[in-house]
């Protein structure tokens, strides 16, 4: 049997267009999630310019996210077993016009009713949290085989961008506009994100199981995509890997970076230089994989995984302040070198049917354990000190995402061993 593909970049060919972007369908898709991303991130900030305004209080804002993220928690794997039993562009449409909605409610009740707002930010983290996995269906609809990597890079490019763009564009606003005035703006961003996307090409749905049979409830229907997700060796180990780096170096830095930034170098634009280094590092990682190919592109993504080690490795060495930012420039290419195989390999290796409820736990112990992990690191700091807290999790980065290469099938994210030959046109 002929070995996996050699490392190489994406050609251009007179039957392939040259870029993901130049699809009218994709295009749409693409602007539909940059939109739900921008009014995603403006969120926060905008609450917090209310804040600062003397508009809520700050228990108040605390409250809202809070409610804000329980919800996108409990819509994640709702969102994944309805956009695999019905179509996935109605469950976009349908949670965005949801958030859509309850952005104004939340406007309206902006220092009125605390109640009302916590109700209002429910009803966006649940819009938030269904349409994610069925985003993530929806470009495998979208976007033939052959091209799926490029487009998971130009989708995971716009995350990054509107990370920056954001907080940056309501910063911006705010000095000709309100604070209801934002958040209705971005009631109009999640409008876009409603309707901007294109219908996709679905899969064959299953042969009924026999007569007079009744659809599976929620719970078995979920079921099946964790049975489905059990099938992929690759996904399990990936999966623990990624969520041993989110709860231990992602979190310890979210905590320790502002005291390191304080303490030891004694002002604030450490904090806010690293995190903008981490952004610059992952839109740098985003552009390299979408043209680059590795010979074994799932040791490569976990490899690249591991590299988010050397941010908490930076705060626990002292060093000059140089450092701290590349360190971060490298987290922040890893974690895309990370994302971008990843989210591709999810689409090319899980059964069609079943691909939203997979990409569903993908998304809850992405976006679950970040606040479990920075609820306890902090006490972590406080019992033991910020030194021994940073050198296990610098370990804990590296060694987990090594040992889930030793997974079998994780060589290449693939049951099939090498599998088929990177983003062989479709």
């Amino acid at each position: 049997m002929a070995g996996p593909p050699a490392s190489t970049l994406e050609p251009v060919t007179a039957d392939r267009p040259p870029s993901v972007l130049r699809e009218v369908s994709f295009l749409r898709l693409w602007a539909g999630s940059t939109a739900s991303g921008l009014a995603t991130w403006a969120m926060p900030f905008i609450l917090g310019l209310a804040v600062l305004h003397s508009a809520i209080t700050p228990t108040a804002l605390g409250l809202v996210l809070a409610v804000r993220t329980v919800g996108f928690l409990i819509a994640v794997p709702v969102g994944g077993v309805l956009a695999d039993r019905w179509s996935r562009r109605s469950v976009v449409l349908w949670s965005s016009l949801a958030a859509a909605v309850a952005t104004p409610v939340l406007a309206m009740a902006l220092g009125r009713s605390v109640a009302l707002m916590a109700v209002a930010g429910a009803v966006i983290g649940a819009g938030q949290g269904a349409c994610r996995p069925a985003f993530q269906a929806l470009t495998a609809e979208v976007v033939r085989p052959g091209r799926r990597q490029q487009a998971n890079a130009a989708m995971t490019l716009a995350v990054r961008v509107t990370t920056l763009a954001g907080p940056a564009l309501a910063a911006l606003l705010a000095t000709v506009l309100d604070v209801p005035t934002l958040l209705l703006g971005s009631g109009v961003l999640w409008l876009a994100a409603a309707l901007l996307p294109p219908r996709g090409n679905p899969a064959p749905a299953p042969a009924p199981a026999g007569a007079g049979s009744g659809r599976p409830g929620f719970t078995a229907e979920f079921a099946d995509g964790v049975r489905e997700a059990r099938r992929h060796p690759w996904f399990l180990g990936g999966l623990v890997a990624l969520a041993a780096v989110i709860a231990t170096g992602y979190s310890a830095t979210g905590v320790v970076l502002p005291m390191v930034s304080r303490d030891r170098y004694g002002t604030e634009a450490v904090l806010a230089t690293a995190v903008t280094a981490y952004t610059a590092g992952a839109l740098l990682g985003a552009l390299l994989i979408s043209r680059w190919r590795p010979r074994s592109r799932g040791w490569a993504a976990l490899a690249a995984l591991a590299c988010y080690g050397f941010a908490p490795l930076s705060l626990w060495i002292p060093g000059p302040v140089a450092l701290v930012v590349v360190a971060y420039v490298v987290a922040g290419v890893g974690i895309e070198l990370f994302n971008v195989p990843w989210f591709t390999a999810i689409q090319r290796e899980v059964e069609p049917r079943r691909l939203a409820r997979v990409s569903s736990l993908d998304f809850m112990v992405s976006y679950g354990l970040a606040p479990v992990g920075l609820a306890l690191i902090a006490p972590a700091v406080d019992a033991f000190g910020p030194g021994p807290v940073l050198g296990l999790c610098t370990l804990v980065c590296f060694l987990v995402p090594a040992g889930a290469a030793l997974v079998p099938t994780a060589r290449h994210f693939s049951r099939g061993g090498a599998g088929p030959a990177p983003e062989a046109a479709g």
